[in-house]
């Protein structure tokens, strides 16, 4: 949000400059992003008079002007603006000058064969606005030689402060300006004494209150209005057009002007309808399906019947407390007006937005939670600013319904401060901070002011006591250590991440890390979101994601998209089920596995097997037991039916599903070519066994180990992961190892041979001895149907 220092001061007594101000604020816990003073940028510039003229020589849209810049010294410059002309004042940059709107600095030159001393100036070449048709003219009475930014007033700071989201009350210079006077730095001038409003005798209401209600107690539970009629919109008075250009916004009209104030003045957004293009009565209720209206940015929006709207008896005209309608809008022409002033439900306001995609200095408010109790006034100010600026007579008010006034009480407990915020605070002082902001107090409870919605609980009155008291005060304390050698910390899940983290980026694999929210459609693609946001980001970012693949496929895209000819991304993080939130593991794999070569010729894709050694050496470095995992195909709907698997121990206890996506799921989601991927659920690797002692030292077998080699032809249907496990089970002493090394189809069917580690303990393996074992090897792949090839 922007303000300037001369508009905060009028809300603000303080004697502060503007350095104060912004330490202060950020002191406070409110952001100070920038400190803009648009003077220093334009302190070169001067008032200075044309005393000629005429036609440049060499060019029909150039002229040559003898400038008078205070010094005596009459200069020359070539100048292309068509209201250039002698007697007029204007504002002169010389050599030297930079100037903000073009990012040139000035110096003599010539301009088609005519010496030129500098320039004279326009409104968007010196920043202050977007006019460019001609240069500043000044009013006659303009000091020539005088420094411009002194002489238009602009010697004023621009402050830039981003404002949490639980900050509503600060939303406008008002509620900022209550905060530096609770933190001390000058004293909150009283809202009448700023618009003047007991100065003034109090108005006259004539003719009938405007008609207006809601049907909508849910979405807009008060809606008040009040009517002006034979009023003159014109341009604005000085003061407003300068308080508007200062934060950045184009003055349009007085009416228009107004509103755009007093949003940013006092945080309150107010509408203003052109009355002669009503038709009926203005009724505040739920969108209707099909219906449509075109707000004043000139895009037309499709509405549907969560949404709130401001409609009479022929259309919709208004987006509720996020964009007002164009039929409606008011022009020169306008001479009588309805001002709305209406409160409008902060999480139907979020939603409709995000549906939209349409934001404004209205829903960024009314989002967030204007003050419910500040309507009457509200209305009151703004009426008064017309009728002042516009003339014209004010109706009655029209008050429909009723804004949430109930007060919030919150148990305040002094000793929490200490407790809470670790820094010993007196009770008188903490009531006093309290009370500058607001507060007030009933015995042991303290009442929240209306404007402090984000006030829930005790906690929130620490925070507020703190941050004003100043978080600079909070002293440094040692935590307690307990004696002796410290134990570690990290809990077995917590090391079990690091080590699979460490292991995926020794491996060559890049860590990403995505957003936990997803768009609903994309979770419908994994089984389906079980838990989505009330109030997501944007609608591409509403559901929990129920795996951690939509987010790794978006970043291979982008960077494929960019030039990446190969891609290994793994992250680590949570999927959000029905049961609960669970770690896991992804990795994904995409182009090259091997740029061309002049050796091995082409360019090799990634496959299913390249994912099945990354899921297998992240699942060994997180402690989990290889060598007894099963393998089983067809990892589920989200993987392609052929050429995807998952990992466990036995049909219960799944670790790890690897392969390619489902075809359809890939074309969905715009995979990269030969994209594979994998899934290792981490909270599904069993805990090791405690042993309560060491682990013992390596100690290499005495005997050297003896290798056999067997060739099975095996039955359709049965995995060599099975004929593996069966080999390895047949004599689990002796058979320390089982290694698929072949695969030979023929007419005669699939074989595969395996090569068998057979180690010896005290004594050397004699010749019967292999033999029973190999017997063994042939009788356990028989109960599978394999038979040995001779």
């Amino acid at each position: 949000m922007k303000f300037s220092f001369f508009w905060l001061k009028e809300h603000l007594d303080t004697a502060a400059d503007a350095a104060t101000i912004a330490d202060t604020l950020n002191r406070i816990g409110l952001e100070v992003e920038g400190v803009h003073n648009p003077a220093e940028a334009l302190a070169p510039f001067k008032v200075a008079r044309v005393l000629t003229a005429e036609p440049h020589p060499q060019a029909d849209k150039l002229q040559v002007l003898t400038v008078d810049t205070g010094d005596g010294q009459p200069l020359q410059v070539v100048c292309g603006a068509p209201n250039a002309r002698a007697g007029m004042l204007g504002v002169f940059g010389g050599p030297g000058a930079y100037v903000p709107g073009s990012g040139m600095t000035l110096r003599k030159t010539a301009i088609r064969g005519v010496e030129s001393n500098g320039m004279m100036c326009s409104v968007r070449e010196l920043e202050l606005g977007d006019e460019h048709d001609g240069i500043i003219e000044l009013p006659a009475d303009a000091p020539v030689g005088a420094s411009y930014a002194d002489y238009a007033g602009i010697d004023d700071p621009l402050f830039d402060v981003a404002i949490t989201p639980n900050r509503q009350d600060c939303m406008g210079v008002r509620g900022i300006a209550r905060d530096l006077a609770a933190a001390g730095l000058g004293a909150l001038r009283p809202l009448a004494a700023v618009y003047r409003m007991e100065e003034r005798p109090p108005l006259v209401l004539s003719g009938a209150a405007p008609a207006v209600r809601t049907d909508d107690p849910e979405g807009c539970p008060a809606f008040y209005a009040q009517a002006v009629s034979g009023l003159t919109n014109t341009a604005s008075p000085p003061w407003l057009r300068q308080r508007l250009k200062a934060i950045g916004q184009k003055p349009i009209s007085v009416l228009v002007d107004i509103t755009n104030f007093l949003t940013v003045d006092l945080g309150r957004p107010l509408h203003v309808y052109d009355r002669a293009r009503l038709n009926g009565a203005l009724v505040a209720r739920k969108a209707r399906a099909g219906e449509t209206v075109l707000a004043l940015n000139g895009k037309s929006y499709a509405l549907d019947p969560a949404m709130t709207v401001i409609v009479d008896d022929a259309e919709v005209h208004d987006i509720g407390g996020i964009m007002g309608g164009e039929h409606s809008g008011v022009t020169n022409a306008t001479t009588d007006v309805i001002i709305e002033c209406a409160w409008f439900d902060p999480a139907g306001i979020a939603r409709t937005g995000q549906r939209l995609m349409l934001t404004s200095d209205a829903r960024q408010r009314f989002e967030r939670g204007v003050d419910p109790a500040f309507l009457d006034e509200a209305l009151e100010i703004a009426t008064r600013l017309v009728v002042d600026h516009c003339g014209g007579t004010a109706s009655p008010v029209t008050r429909s319904g009723q804004p949430p006034l109930e007060s919030k009480r919150v148990a305040f407990d002094p000793a929490l401060t200490l407790a809470l915020g670790g820094v010993a605070i007196a009770e008188e002082e903490q009531r006093a901070i309290l009370d500058r902001l607001g507060f007030s107090f009933d015995g042991g409870d303290a009442i929240v002011p209306s404007w402090r919605r984000d006030i829930d609980g005790p906690a929130d009155l620490v925070e507020e006591v703190v941050r004003l008291h100043g978080y600079d005060k909070i002293p440094s304390t040692a935590l307690p250590r307990a004696e002796g050698v410290a134990r570690p910390t990290a809990t077995r899940a917590q090391t079990v991440e690091r080590r699979v983290r460490r292991a995926a980026a020794g491996r060559g694999l890049d860590e990403a890390i995505n957003w936990s929210f997803i768009p609903t459609a994309d979770a419908d693609r994994f089984g389906g979101a079980a838990w989505t946001l009330a109030n997501p980001i944007s609608e591409e970012m509403k559901a929990m994601r129920p795996s951690l693949l939509p987010g790794l496929l978006a970043a291979a895209r982008r960077n494929v998209d960019r030039g990446a000819s190969s891609v290994r991304l793994f992250e680590v993080g949570r999927r959000y089920l029905a049961e609960g939130e669970r770690a896991t593991a992804a990795i994904l794999l995409a182009g090259e596995r091997t740029p061309r070569d002049w050796q091995s010729g082409k360019a090799q894709g990634f496959d299913a097997f390249d994912a099945k050694a990354e899921v297998l050496a992240l699942l060994e470095a997180a402690g989990a037991p290889v060598a007894n995992l099963t393998l089983s195909p067809d990892a589920g709907p989200t993987w392609h039916p052929g050429r995807s698997a998952t990992l466990g121990l036995g049909p219960k206890t799944i670790l790890a599903a690897f392969g390619e996506l489902h075809p359809r799921l890939a074309k969905d989601l715009d995979a990269p070519a030969g994209t594979v991927a994998a899934e290792i659920y981490l909270d599904a690797i069993p805990a090791p066994r405690a042993s309560g002692r060491a682990r013992s030292a390596f100690s290499p077998p005495a005997l050297q180990a003896i290798k056999r080699d067997f060739a099975f032809f095996i039955p359709a249907g049965v995995s060599a992961d099975a004929l593996l496990r069966a080999v390895r089970g047949a004599d689990k002493a002796l058979i320390t190892g089982a290694r698929l090394f072949d695969r030979f189809e023929s007419d005669a069917g699939l074989s595969l041979a395996i090569e068998v580690t057979l180690q010896p303990g005290e004594k050397s393996f004699t010749d019967a001895e292999i033999t029973a074992i190999s017997a063994k090897i042939v009788a356990a792949a028989d109960k599978l149907g394999a038979r040995l090839r001779g």
